[in-house]
């Protein structure tokens, strides 16, 4: 065919053709060397897999160049590199892209979108959207309980594999971290992939977290709540809630972590703080899901400009917080082995990474679900008047409503949070876990994951399935947990129609590196609610669209971006 393509044409366009073809020719074993370099480079990183970028350009630039090299007493230098580096790239590139997609892949079984299979940089984008937690939920409407969403990456839907990928034997966490923190000199607690290093590391947080520990910090927490109850009473402008439960929760784990900061409820946001948080977040959950490009954001001097800030303002305050001493047994007492419980302090850099995560994992969890609670509430006011009626019941005027000794005899209250939990858990795309090179795999419930395996239960998904909680599943019903708990004999739990999974019920995680300041976050909630309740009355502002405020709620780790939520607030 293509020496009639010669015939037809042009004495010059005959020989500009015939010169492609022989240079074509010629260029074939150049060619052949670098698909052989490329199909060998491709082997190498499957089985040995890193982000050191030294290897990543040892095997980006070192096979072409050395092919570029042998060929160069054939051609010019720079049609060697061309010939050389493109070759190798693409076919490189093809195969990594072939291989992904074929049946030999060990996660080909499982069905997914083919954008998904053939790399993260899709799922990156969707996760700068706000919008993965529903990304991810759709996925599983379409294709089941377990969908590939990465080349070596699942979700799962299935409540048979809470505990063998979370529990006591689970699997370690997933690279998410390497990306969600980037250039940490010691890594987060939620971060740490060695089991027993993180058992270790967890230690003086469990001793933080205690209920004698959470006695003694009843006294911050009394403080900011009462604050912040006059702080809204005070507004007559329609205060919006998510802010001024942004400003709360960071004022308290500031007054946890380092005895005081910025005074947000005073002051508000002087130094933009909050926006940097939010920035960071973004940020870092688009790089969670291409981790080993963190390795590279670090160099970049915009990037690295902020991190080092970022990073030195947490040094002195921690510093300063070492030279002042406990004022108070707070969360630093405790990391600090202040109480001198372990044998040696930790490290400067530990301290450091330990009292930002008091802050970054308190304080935003806790003001979504705040916020998201208080929503429920003013979009269903039967809910609200039941709820007030309760509080007013155990806190009458003059009862002060910061007490926790009635919590317990609360049941309508426990109902509210935990249906705001399951509607809104915090961490909607749950924890991602591995099946480690060496390991043979794993059999996680129905589900094998081979070695490299990455792994997640989406939280968000569990606990909208109707096979787990029905009927009402995507409504906010707290009287499902009345019913399940034998509280509402009217209707009785075990009717044909009433699905209430107690296992499927998973906001702060599962096994023993589920959310260690559990306890911390719900007395919060109870004591929030129980004096907000008693001194307020609230309403949606005027012209609010409930569905605009949930269609506009965006998960960047947390499911922390909330739209305003206006409220009407009048003293009771």
């Amino acid at each position: 065919m293509w020496i009639l393509g010669i015939i037809g044409c042009t004495p010059k366009s005959r020989n500009d053709i015939s010169r492609i073809i022989v240079i074509i020719a010629h260029t074939q074993p150049v060619c052949k060397t670098d698909q052989n370099a490329a199909l060998s480079a491709h082997f190498i990183f499957k089985c040995y897999e890193t982000y050191s970028i030294t290897v990543h350009a040892g095997l980006l630039f070192l096979p072409p160049a050395g092919c570029a090299v042998l060929f160069l007493n054939q051609y010019r230098p720079i049609d060697a590199i061309l010939i050389s580096f493109g070759t190798y790239l693409s076919v490189l590139v093809s195969s990594i892209l072939m291989y992904r997609i074929s049946p030999f892949h060990p996660l080909a079984q499982y069905p997914g979108p083919l954008l998904n299979k053939l790399s993260k940089f899709f799922m990156a984008y969707i996760a700068g959207s706000g919008k993965q937690y529903l990304y991810i939920q759709k996925l599983h409407e379409r294709y089941g309980d377990i969908v590939r969403i990465g080349p070596n990456e699942v979700s799962i839907r299935d409540v048979s594999a809470i505990h063998p990928l979370m529990g006591t034997n689970g699997l370690p966490k997933g690279p998410h971290a390497v990306g969600k923190y980037v250039s940490p000199n010691v890594n987060y607690l939620v971060g740490i992939p060695d089991q027993r290093e993180h058992a270790r590391r967890r230690k003086p947080w469990i001793r933080a977290f205690s209920p004698a520990a959470l006695k003694g910090y009843e006294e911050i927490t009394v403080k900011r709540i009462a604050q912040l109850v006059n702080a809204l009473a005070s507004k007559s402008d329609d205060p919006d809630l998510g802010k001024w439960f942004g400003y709360f929760t960071f004022d308290v784990t500031n007054d946890l972590a380092y005895g005081g900061g910025p005074e947000m409820m005073r002051d508000g946001d002087t130094d933009g703080m909050l926006h940097i948080l939010d920035s960071g977040f973004v940020f870092s959950h688009i790089l969670a899901q291409i981790p080993w490009l963190s390795v590279y954001v670090q160099y970049m001097p915009i990037i690295s400009s902020t991190i080092n800030k970022v990073k030195e303002m947490d040094k002195l305050r921690t510093i300063k917080r070492i030279k002042d001493g406990s004022l108070a047994h707070d969360v630093f007492y405790y990391l600090n082995n202040e109480d001198g419980v372990e044998s040696s302090p930790p490290s400067l850099d530990a301290l450091i990474c330990d009292g930002n995560l008091v802050i970054l994992a308190g304080a935003d969890t806790t003001s979504s679900v705040l916020t998201n609670l208080f929503f429920c509430l003013l979009t269903n006011r039967d809910a609200y008047d039941r709820l007030q009626s309760e509080v007013d019941t155990h806190y009458p005027p003059g009862e002060d409503a910061l007490a926790t000794k009635y919590h317990a005899d609360m049941p309508f209250l426990n109902a509210v949070i935990n249906e705001t939990l399951r509607l809104y858990p915090a961490i909607p795309n749950g924890s991602q876990r591995i099946a480690e090179k060496g390991s043979g795999g794993r059999v996680v419930g129905p589900y094998f994951l081979p070695e490299n395996t990455s792994a997640s239960i989406h939280f968000y998904s569990v606990h909208r399935d109707p096979r787990n909680f029905s009927p009402f599943t995507n409504s906010f019903w707290p009287d499902r947990w009345l019913i399940a708990a034998g509280e509402d004999t009217s209707r009785p739990p075990d009717s044909e129609k009433f699905v209430h999974n107690c296992a499927a019920f998973i906001p702060f995680s599962y096994g023993p590196e589920n959310c260690v300041g559990k306890n911390l976050a719900l007395q919060e909630l109870r004591m929030v609610v129980c004096l907000a309740m008693q001194k307020l009355d609230m309403r949606l502002s005027e012209g609010l669209n409930p569905q605009s405020y949930e269609e506009g709620l965006l998960d960047y780790f947390v499911l922390r971006k909330q739209p305003p939520l206006p409220v009407v607030i009048n003293r009771r």
